[in-house]
Order: structure tokens, then C-alpha cells, then sequence
């Protein structure tokens, strides 16, 4: 009997961007289902996510004994979902984060009296703990994990104390951590501290402090200084693996009329571009890296593949459309007016620093339309997707 293939599923960083992968998820579940599987089956092996992508991944994670409850759930939220319930968007809150670190930023060399407790980020992201609390069912992760419906979770943070890039993995099989340039795994319960970590997007909330072998290190957003995206779910076991991206992979270039009128970039310009760097570029490097591998695997003989420690490994990767920035700025006007009024001062309401926005309008009217698109780009490629699972 041949050892059973694994299937991984990756969710991407992104902020509220990441209302697309549940878009994504939905559509597949509708697919699956409709090519005869039960709603409850769980379709994925290894769940690995990283920044918000690690939020969606624990919670279908928790649920992973009911698949389509688990979407359903995670539909919930993202339909739903306010502002104010993943940072603080009152006037109060915004000048005790927000007002204070932008003027430390600007006149820090006049703000003496700010030195002893300087503001640690743009944003308070402290309502994010709750709404974790209520996404989650971690005692029931415990249970699928026990039960074999799931082999492996893994989310991944950045540490600032160390530099390295860290990925948390939970499994009740034996898998031994592994150590990359750069790159450190660690078996753990997986917990909101970690997810906390793990999305807290560089200078916009504040870093998390992790214990690891004892000690205590600050942690970011894994999406920074991660090299290497798909590589969890592969070091996990997976034989297989889709990728739900959150941008750039397939949506359209700026047109040249665009570019003909560039003006010179706003601070909100210049910051969505490093976003995007961040939460965009290693992916399309790492599946590049992966098809490269792939197609000169397919090259050798037999009796050469026996002697590689590389396998091949399928890949499928769903992404937006459509430009999210674009999305994004038609509804910049449904963020509340604090947020709006600081985001303004360093242009992140117009059309042309609207990328930083993206990441930051939880609101539903974003979320729901970058729902809708999920949806649209996984039915367009439903071929696609039931020949990923079905093979």
C-alpha cells in the first residue's frame, strides 16, 4: 500500500486583505461539495497561515472535524467585521497611538517628556484579543488534532530580538523541528499569544512578546523575513499544496496612462509599497523557486529521483483578479473618521497611497467585496481545483 499523499493548504499575510482567502475557501467547499464530498470532510492535511492568514488557518484548524462549519464561521467574521474590533478607531484611542507616535516620529527630538513611555505603534490592536476569543475553539484543535482529522498547524512570526523568522507547528505525529538560514521551527500549543505575533504588522500594532526555550523575545509579523512561504507545509508532509495568495500573483499592471501621470509618492504611497514587499513579493519568489525545482525534477531518470532527498510537489495558487489598492480605495470612506482624519495626514485616502489602506479597512463593505472576488477567481478556476484534489 502506498503512503497516503498529504494535502496543504498556505494562507498569506495581508491584513484585511485577507478577507479574500475566506472568499476562496467558500467557493471550494461549494466545489467539493458539489462533486459529491460530504460538507463536514476536511479537504486539507497541513493548514499553515501566516499574519491574518494565521488567524483564518487556526480557525479552520479548530473546526477541522467540519469543514463547512468551519468556512461558515470564519464567513461570519469577515462579513461582519468592524474596525473597532481588531483596533481601537475612537478619537481617545487614535490620539494615545496613533497622534503620538506619528508627532514622536516627526518631533521626537523635541517630545523629551515622551521618553520614558513612547507609544509602541500607530495602532492599538488590543479589541483583537477578543475577537481571537470568539474565532477560535482551541480545546477542539487539541481534539482533531488527537483524532488524526488533522496532521499539522503551523503559523509563523518574525522575531525582533533574534532575526529570525519562526513557525510554531502543532501535531500529534513526530516531526522533528527544523533549522533553515534564518529560519527556526518550533513545536508548541498553539495559542493567541502566537497569532497576536503573527499579525501584528510592522509599526502599525505593536510587537508580542513569545517564550521560547526559556527566554523572552519580541515577535512581529511573520510575513517579514519569511523566504520561503510553502516551505512549512513541505516540511510537514505535505506532497501537495494550495496557495491562497493576497495579491500582485495575477492582477493586473498599472496602465501607462497611470504611469504617464505619476506624481512624486506620498509617506501612505511609499509605506503600502514596503507592505506589499512584505506580504507579496516572497511568495511569487518562492513558487517560482518551487515550479523551477518541479520541472527539473520531471527531467531526471528514475534511478537519479531515487537518489534526491527532492520530491516534486503539485501546486495550486488562487489569487486576486483584481488590484486590491483599487478595491480598497472605493471604500476608504468607510473607515471611522479618527482613523480617516490620521491616515489622511500622511496621504493614505487617496486613490495613490490607497495600498496602505487595504491592509488596515477591516470593514465589511471592503471584506465583503474582496469576498465576492475569492469566490469569482476559485469558480473560474473550478476545473483547477478539482483536478488538484481529485488527482
Amino acid at each position: 500500500m502506498g503512503i497516503q499523499k498529504k494535502t496543504g493548504l498556505i494562507l498569506t499575510g495581508g491584513g484585511a486583505r485577507a478577507a479574500y482567502q475566506v472568499g476562496v475557501l467558500q467557493a471550494i467547499s461549494e466545489i467539493l461539495w458539489e462533486a459529491g464530498w460530504p460538507p463536514a470532510r476536511n479537504p486539507f492535511d497541513i493548514i499553515c497561515g501566516t499574519s491574518a492568514g494565521a488567524i483564518n488557518a487556526t480557525a479552520l484548524a479548530c473546526r477541522a472535524d467540519n469543514f463547512g462549519e468551519g468556512v461558515q464561521k470564519l464567513l461570519d467574521v469577515w462579513q461582519n467585521i468592524e474596525v473597532e474590533q481588531v483596533y481601537r478607531a475612537d478619537s481617545l484611542g487614535v490620539i494615545r497611538s496613533g497622534a503620538r507616535w506619528l508627532s514622536l516620529l516627526s518631533f521626537g527630538w523635541l517630545l523629551r517628556k515622551w521618553r520614558a513611555a513612547p507609544p509602541a505603534s500607530l495602532l492599538d490592536n488590543t479589541p483583537l484579543v477578543g475577537l481571537l476569543h470568539r474565532m477560535l475553539d482551541l480545546p477542539r484543535l487539541d481534539t482533531v488534532l488527537s483524532e488524526g482529522l488533522l496532521h499539522a498547524l503551523a503559523v509563523t512570526a518574525s522575531s525582533y530580538t533574534a532575526g529570525n523568522h519562526m513557525t510554531f507547528y502543532q501535531t500529534a505525529a513526530d516531526i522533528a523541528p527544523w533549522i533553515r538560514m534564518q529560519r527556526v521551527a518550533l513545536q508548541d500549543q498553539i495559542g493567541v499569544e502566537h497569532l497576536l505575533a503573527s499579525s501584528a504588522i510592522p509599526f502599525i500594532f505593536p510587537a508580542t512578546p513569545l517564550y521560547m526555550g526559556g527566554h523572552r523575545e519580541y515577535c512581529g509579523d511573520g510575513s517579514m523575513r519569511q523566504l520561503a512561504p510553502i516551505s512549512p507545509a513541505i516540511h510537514l508532509g505535505a506532497s501537495k499544496v494550495l496557495v491562497v495568495g493576497a495579491g500582485r500573483l495575477t492582477e493586473p499592471a498599472r496602465s501607462a496612462a497611470e504611469k504617464s501621470a505619476a506624481r512624486y509618492p506620498s509617506l501612505a504611497q511609499i509605506a503600502g509599497h514596503a507592505m506589499s514587499s512584505i506580504f507579496l513579493d516572497s511568495l511569487a519568489v518562492d513558487i517560482e523557486r518551487l515550479e523551477r525545482i518541479n520541472k527539473t525534477l520531471s527531467m531526471l531518470p528514475p534511478e537519479l529521483l531515487e537518489k534526491t532527498p527532492l520530491k516534486p510537489v503539485q501546486l495550486l495558487v488562487i489569487a486576486p483578479s483584481e488590484r486590491l489598492d483599487d478595491i480598497a480605495s472605493r471604500h476608504i470612506a468607510s473607515l471611522p473618521a479618527p482613523i480617516r482624519t490620521m491616515l489622511s495626514g500622511i496621504g493614505a485616502t487617496e486613490t495613490r497611497g490607497a495600498a496602505l489602506a487595504s491592509y488596515l479597512l477591516f470593514e465589511s463593505t471592503y471584506t465583503c467585496e474582496l469576498i465576492r472576488l475569492g469566490q469569482r477567481d476559485t469558480q473560474a478556476r473550478k476545473d483547477d481545483v478539482l483536478a488538484f484534489f481529485e488527482s
